[in-house]
């Protein structure tokens, strides 16, 4: 894996979802690298940490959930490291019972698939039916990685960028928690 800067120059190859990431941080004028893993998805733990290593960040946890009625859908960003507690969150939220959504409203609100889940992909919700959820340790980092909606590359940026910019123009107010995160 190597490191670029900013969007690759030829488009062509990539997915229309990755490519609508890169002009919506190119519009803002976000300043960002990349790194390309086309023959090795981010699946597993040991193919984000290549992916952390190059690009000198974190990869968060990005994890798609809804409540029961399956009427309120949420993205919580947390640290990769920390362990996820349906509970822990659901008590926060004040939210009787938390789980993972299912594959088709993923696709049909963020226009995503599984692995590949990003806060980018809240420019495809224009209906506003992803509340998006950020772990307060998260905020804490210099910069910010995810995937650009797709997981065969990752990107980095300034987390300054995600609170002032980017959250702003995707017409976003993020709930705030603090997860604990341990066994």
């Amino acid at each position: 894996m190597e490191l670029y800067h900013g969007s690759p120059a030829d488009l062509s190859g990539r997915s229309e979802r990755e490519a609508r990431a890169y002009r919506f941080l190119d519009g803002l004028g976000i300043d960002f690298d990349r790194t390309d893993h086309p023959d090795r998805p981010a699946t597993s733990m040991e193919v984000c940490a290549d992916v952390d290593a190059v690009l000198n960040v974190h990869i968060c946890k990005n994890l798609f959930l809804c409540n029961r009625q399956k009427t309120r859908f949420y993205l919580l960003i947390m640290p990769g490291d920390k362990v996820f507690k349906t509970k822990e969150l659901s008590k926060q939220m004040g939210i009787s019972r938390l789980s993972f959504a299912e594959e088709q409203y993923m696709e049909k609100f963020l226009d995503i698939h599984p692995g590949s889940v990003s806060v980018l992909g809240l420019m495809n919700d224009k209906e506003h039916m992803v509340n998006l959820v950020i772990d307060e340790d998260v905020l804490k980092e210099e910069m910010f990685g995810c995937h650009p909606c797709e997981n065969t590359s990752s990107i980095r940026f300034r987390t300054k960028d995600l609170t002032e910019r980017i959250i702003p123009a995707l017409d976003r107010t993020p709930v705030i928690v603090h997860l604990e995160g341990v066994e």
